[in-house]
């Protein structure tokens, strides 16, 4: 029997990638679902709708506009003209990359996403400064925009899909777990956010998982899931387990 024989000194090292070719950048360019569309940040064709929708009382007396914004720095604009300009500001950066998320039916942008720390030649790229007004938390139409920002970035040949939120964030936890991400840890004293401290818990898809997630998040939005009044059959999940 032949035998490979290594150096005395050899140190073990990470798998092979001999195909490799560093991932693509996102662009400034849509993406298309049945219930929403993703659409460049513009202060000029998003401001009018999104700053209402930033303003919408929630459910309860403690889900104001102003906390909702608690874990990422506070609510930044205080009127409509700041509000344009923060959305102004925004749409200019290229990391991150912000999108609307626009309601197919209305035409209307119900809240934002981007895409962060991209970082093509190692294949990591992270969805991040998420923001769903009460009109789109917890819809189908909210799931579609993370599907669809997701089934993008792994087109472009990312193999590494990052989530990160504040670790006191049981909401933001919630849902990144819903969504296939897996849990790495806690960056501990990670960042101070208006003189607090601030430890951040991590979440990953990788492009080996993506294909068995897509087909979960796929099968939860299909039409035959929901009764006429658009109540779910069976839960996200129900339908993973």
């Amino acid at each position: 029997m032949n035998t490979v024989t290594q150096p005395a000194d050899a140190r073990p090292l990470g798998a092979t990638l001999p195909d490799w070719q560093p991932a693509s950048r996102p662009q400034r360019a849509s993406l298309l679902g049945e219930r929403v569309r993703l659409e460049p940040l513009s202060a000029e064709r998003h401001a009018d709708s999104l700053f209402p929708a930033f303003l919408q009382p929630g459910e309860g007396s403690h889900d104001t506009p102003q906390a909702r914004w608690a874990y990422s720095g506070g609510m930044p604009f205080s009127d409509a003209e700041q509000c344009h300009a923060w959305l102004t500001e925004r749409a200019r950066s290229e990391d991150p990359l912000f999108f609307a998320i626009v309601e197919a039916a209305s035409g209307r942008a119900l809240g934002l996403a981007s895409y962060l720390n991209i970082v093509p030649e190692h294949g990591s790229i992270e969805v991040g400064h998420i923001h769903f007004t009460p009109a789109l938390r917890r819809t189908p139409a909210a799931t579609e925009a993370m599907l669809l920002m997701m089934r993008h970035a792994f087109a472009l040949g990312y193999r590494r899909y990052e989530w990160k939120c504040d670790a006191l964030n049981a909401a933001s936890r919630r849902a990144a777990e819903r969504l296939g991400f897996r849990y790495e840890g806690i960056f501990r004293q990670h960042r101070v956010v208006n003189g607090r401290n601030r430890d951040t818990a991590w979440y990953s898809l990788l492009d080996g998982e993506w294909p068995a997630v897509e087909t979960q998040l796929e099968r939860w939005l299909a039409a035959e899931n929901f009764d006429d009044e658009g109540r779910q059959r069976s839960s996200l999940s129900a339908l993973s387990a």
